[in-house]
C-alpha cells in the first residue's frame, strides 16, 4: 500500500486538516461525511472523480465501524431494518460495481457519470437536511399505516437506491437514509433509526470501496491522512454538538452542499 513507507512520515497535513473538518462536523450533526468529502476531494485538490469516491467510501467505512461498535453496546442498531437494507444495497452495489468495471472507473464517461450522481446526492441530501419535518409531517400518517411485509419491501428498495447512489458518488447513505428510515419506522426513537443506518452503512462502504480499490479508484496515502484528522475532529465535533442547535447546524450544512452542488455545476 505505501510500500513500507513510515505511515507518520507520509501523512499529508491538508488532507489530514479536511479530515479534521469534516470529522467536526460529522460529530456535530450525524451526517455529511460523504457528502463534504468527495466533492472536496475533487474541487480543493482535483482528484479524480471515482478516486475521491472510492477513498471516501474506505474512510466512511472505517468511521462508521466505530460508530457501530458504540450503538451495539447501546443496544440502539435495528438489526432486523439493518438487514433488510442490506438485502437490497449489497445485491444493487455489486451490480453497480460490476457495470462500473465493464464501462471502465476512469474514463470520461464514467467520470461524467459519478459527478451528475454526486451533484444530484449533494442536492438529494441538502434537500432532507432542510425540509425533514415537513416530509415527515406529509407522509407520516400514510406510512405509518402501511402493513410490515409492505415495510419490509420498502425497506429493501430503500437499501437498493442507497447502494447505487453511494456507489456512483459515496453520498446517501446519511441524511438521505435517516430521512426514508424516519417515514418507514415512525414508532422507533431516533437513537435506533441513526444507529440502523449506521450498521446498515458499514458493509455497503466496505463493499463499495473495496470494488473500487479492485478498480483502481482508490488513494491509500489521501486515506491515511484522512483519518488521522477526523477521529480527533469527530471526538471534537461530539462534544460541540452539546452547544450548537441542531437546526441551525443542518441548515448551514444544507446550505454548504447547495453551494457546493453548484460549483460543481459550473
Amino acid at each position: 500500500m505505501l510500500d513500507g513507507m513510515n505511515i507518520l512520515g507520509a501523512i499529508e497535513l491538508p488532507y489530514a486538516i479536511l479530515g479534521f473538518g469534516v470529522g467536526l462536523l460529522v460529530g456535530m450533526t450525524g451526517v455529511g461525511g460523504g457528502s463534504l468529502m468527495t466533492p472536496l476531494l475533487i474541487l480543493l485538490f482535483g482528484i479524480h472523480p471515482a478516486t475521491a469516491v472510492g477513498t471516501d467510501l474506505l474512510f466512511a467505512a472505517v468511521t462508521k465501524s466505530a460508530g457501530t461498535v458504540i450503538h451495539g453496546l447501546n443496544h440502539t442498531v435495528e438489526w432486523r431494518v439493518t438487514g433488510w437494507m442490506a438485502l437490497g444495497s449489497l445485491p444493487a452495489t455489486a451490480l453497480t460495481l460490476f457495470v462500473l468495471s465493464k464501462v471502465g472507473v476512469h474514463n470520461q464517461v464514467a467520470s461524467g457519470l459519478v459527478k451528475a450522481t454526486l451533484i444530484a446526492a449533494l442536492l438529494l441530501t441538502s434537500a432532507s437536511l432542510l425540509l425533514r419535518r415537513q416530509i415527515l409531517d406529509f407522509a407520516g400518517a400514510r406510512f405509518d399505516q402501511i402493513n410490515l411485509r409492505r415495510t419490509a419491501a420498502l425497506t429493501v428498495a430503500t437499501g437498493a437506491t442507497l447502494g447505487v447512489l453511494v456507489s456512483l458518488s459515496s453520498i446517501g447513505a446519511g441524511a438521505i437514509g435517516i430521512t426514508v428510515l424516519l417515514l418507514l419506522y415512525p414508532k422507533l426513537s431516533i437513537a435506533r433509526i441513526v444507529g440502523s443506518d449506521i450498521a446498515h452503512a458499514v458493509p455497503l462502504t466496505f463493499l463499495a470501496g473495496a470494488g473500487h480499490w479492485i478498480m483502481g479508484s482508490l488513494n491509500w496515502l489521501v486515506l491515511i491522512s484522512l483519518l488521522v484528522g477526523s477521529l480527533p475532529g469527530i471526538i471534537a465535533g461530539s462534544y460541540a454538538s452539546a452547544w450548537v442547535p441542531d437546526g441551525m447546524l443542518r441548515t448551514i450544512l444544507a446550505i454548504t452542499l447547495m453551494i457546493v452542488a453548484g460549483t460543481m455545476i459550473m
